[in-house]
């Protein structure tokens, strides 16, 4: 790799890192102020409530964009921003200012993202919210979906993702639209210092779908999560040329980040091995650890596919390494699998 893929896998691991080690933080103070979302964390049904919740919200933002209500999807991801920034504010601002037990510094934080994001939505703002957003939504989850219900989650989002960008190929409408938008459901990778999102032009989201007829390869360039972007500059007529060596930024899912950090933190709360005694980490156990790094080696390979310039579906390697860490990392601790994967109420 150059240095500019280098610097690009760098970036989209650190960002990867932030949310994960940020995640683990906040188990135990959402623990602590109640957050946790549900009132059975075991049970499976749960996982199946939420994936029915993801089906519906693409449905209707598919819809949104199909007919021109693309400020409304705007505006429920800036207010949904928001109030997901308070969770993580609330538990980490100091109280210095309280009205009726409400925190207004972690309000004031929470607000000054969402005015940000519609103010100047650059990619380092973009990038700044997703995170908070990813370590509050990790965390969130992460202590409302027991073990099981978590493996479910991620499994039957692990095929749902490879369907929907190989087979139905909605999810990459899905991507053009949400690009255009310049919203934090991306993670924006640049890998030039002069890159802008503001400055990116999104129109036909660099051809998917079109010309379908004229190359083979028309649909394998479209972008997905991840997905190479342009700011112009050095594209070529050839297909076969656009790799992300000649690109100015990518993009992953900010889901691709959520999803996988879920069973980190679901295997920090419920699982019964013994914390690391990390500090700073207090809930970070060898199952949690061990999660963590089956994400990064499903993110490795997925960033080596994606330096070639094509979609990828990322959630099946990232939960898949995630889910698999999880088991190698319970094995290691001596708990008995069934008991892993949250199964022995059941047997």
């Amino acid at each position: 790799m150059n240095a500019r893929e280098v610097r690009g896998v760098a970036v989209a691991a650190l960002l990867f890192l932030l949310i994960q080690v940020g995640a683990l933080a906040m188990v135990g103070p959402f623990e602590t102020a109640g957050y946790q979302a549900v009132e059975d964390p075991s049970d499976p049904t749960n996982s199946l409530v939420y994936i029915g919740a993801i089906l519906v919200a693409t449905a209707l933002m598919l819809a949104a964009f199909k007919y021109a209500f693309e400020q409304a999807v705007k505006a429920v991801v800036v207010g949904s921003s928001a109030l997901v920034s308070w969770y993580v504010f609330a538990v980490v601002a100091p109280p210095l200012v309280t009205v009726a037990s409400v925190n207004l510094v972690a309000v004031a934080l929470s607000v000054g993202v969402a005015i940000a994001l519609l103010l100047y939505p650059e990619w380092y703002v973009i990038d700044a919210a997703g995170v908070v957003m990813g370590i509050g939504a990790g965390a969130l989850f992460g202590i409302s979906f027991g073990l099981l219900p978590a493996v479910v989650l991620l499994s039957v989002l692990a095929v749902y993702d490879a369907i929907s960008v190989y087979g139905t190929e909605h999810m990459l409408s899905l991507a053009e639209g949400v690009m255009e938008l310049r919203i934090p459901v991306i993670l924006v990778v640049p890998l030039s210092f002069s890159y802008s999102l503001l400055a990116d032009d999104f129109s036909g989201a660099s051809g998917v779908h079109e010309d379908e007829d004229e190359s083979e390869n028309a649909g394998d360039d479209a972008p997905d999560t991840p997905t190479p972007a342009t700011d112009g500059e050095g594209e070529s007529d050839d297909p076969d040329s656009d790799t992300v060596a000649n690109r100015d930024a990518f993009f992953i899912g900010l889901g691709d980040a959520v999803m996988p950090t879920v069973m980190v933190a679901s295997a920090a709360f419920f699982s019964p091995a013994a914390s690391l005694g990390v500090a700073v980490l207090p809930a970070l156990n060898l199952p949690a650890l061990l999660s963590m790094i089956g994400t990064f080696l499903g993110l490795g390979i997925l960033l080596w596919a994606v330096m070639k310039g094509r979609a990828h579906a990322g959630l099946p390697l990232l939960n898949g390494g995630a889910i698999g860490g999880y088991l190698l990392g319970s094995a290691l601790a001596g708990i008995p699998l069934i008991r892993a994967l949250g199964l022995a109420p059941y047997l």
